[in-house]
């Protein structure tokens, strides 16, 4: 047994400050070359540049749904649908089966991550027995409970698409996996391509500008994750000036077991089981009054969404009621407040 060579989240913290340099190393290579295929199949979409300030959702404002553990506690899609808000729901790809199967078509879906196995969100055509025994990260996982039964679950997302597909919008990072491509094409969903930074564009041999040069899709800061690239899209391409959050927790409950947390097999193997306390970061959030913990990916999400927030041309609402985003640029409140305050000011 290894022994505990760090107090409650100190090694946490430790992996925050490389979580730039990891997060590079797991995935640039793999989403670059994702990037250099797609192109390929850049014919069949669309530039992001022609959402810039269109009519995505009437008015100047937006609602991110991200599928954080908040999702199934708030339920946000029910008091979005009785408000009858009319602005633009920018749904993450994890999301998007939490809205079609409650009602509501997202005016747009956005993907960024490279890794193949994503595209279970969007359904998966081959999916079997075989493979799901292979990997539990669906089961696990705590941000929609639906995957816990996964053919049911993948059957029903396959329809709903089958259905609504074509009318849905879809932000597709250049470096997305080809399965996952592939089954965005054969569904039929509008694609508007775009590419993530993974690296500072300004910087000699980088390789962001070097993608753009190769397919020239505009580039956006996605932050790390899907729903920070949901915010910037909301307001850096749609222009929407008034952007609430829902889902964006970047933390877990307390009552949440490691076992359920997204990168528990990852720390595992990396620290071991006896060391996950010194991994876990506690933060008490003093706008809700409450705790939660959190991993160093997600920590990392969190200060990154907080200086893209300080840079944002807009009013950023954070209505998750639960997690630990918060800080000066951000605005905790109610979901209902927002959908109430956006009606009485005809910002929708």
């Amino acid at each position: 047994m290894s022994v505990v060579y760090e107090g409650p989240g100190e090694l946490g913290m430790k992996f925050v400050a490389q979580m730039d340099r990891l997060t590079l190393e797991k995935i640039g290579e793999e989403g670059l070359a994702n990037a250099a295929r797609n192109q390929a199949v850049m014919h069949r979409g669309k530039s992001i540049a022609e959402l810039r300030g269109g009519p995505v959702g009437e008015g100047d404002s937006a609602i991110v749904i991200a599928a954080g553990p908040s999702i199934p506690r708030r339920n946000p899609i029910e008091a979005i649908k009785a408000s009858g808000y009319k602005g633009a729901l920018v749904a993450t790809d994890s999301a998007m089966y939490y809205m079609l199967r409650n009602g509501v078509i997202p005016d747009l879906v956005v993907t960024v991550d490279p890794q193949e196995g994503l595209v279970r969100w969007f359904g998966q055509p081959d999916l079997d027995h075989e493979e799901i025994a292979k990997d539990d990260y669906w089961r696990r996982q705590d941000m929609d409970f639906a995957f816990a039964d996964e053919l049911k679950t993948n059957r029903e997302i396959m329809s709903l698409l089958e259905t609504y597909g074509p009318q849905i919008k879809i932000a597709l990072a250049t470096c997305a996996s080809k399965s996952l491509v592939d089954r965005v094409l054969d569904i039929g969903m509008q694609i508007y391509w775009w590419n993530p930074m993974f690296d500072d564009p300004d910087l000699p041999g980088s390789k962001t500008a070097a993608l753009f040069e190769a397919n020239g899709m505009p580039c956006i800061n996605a932050g790390g994750n899907v729903g920070s690239s949901c915010y910037m899209i909301a307001h850096a391409v749609l222009e929407k000036k008034h952007v609430a959050l829902t889902g964006i927790d970047f933390s877990y409950y307390p009552e949440t077991p490691y076992f359920n947390t997204q990168y528990y097999r990852d720390l595992i193997d990396i620290i071991g089981e006896e060391n996950l306390d010194s991994a876990y970061i506690r933060v008490f959030n003093p706008d809700l009054q409450k705790e939660f913990y959190t991993d160093p990916a997600y920590y990392w999400f969190r200060e990154t969404f907080l200086e893209l927030a300080a840079d944002a041309d807009c009013v950023t609402y954070n209505c998750t009621e639960g997690g630990i985003l918060f800080g000066d640029h951000i605005r905790t409140q109610p979901l209902s407040q927002f959908l109430t305050d956006m009606k009485a000011s005809g910002a929708r």
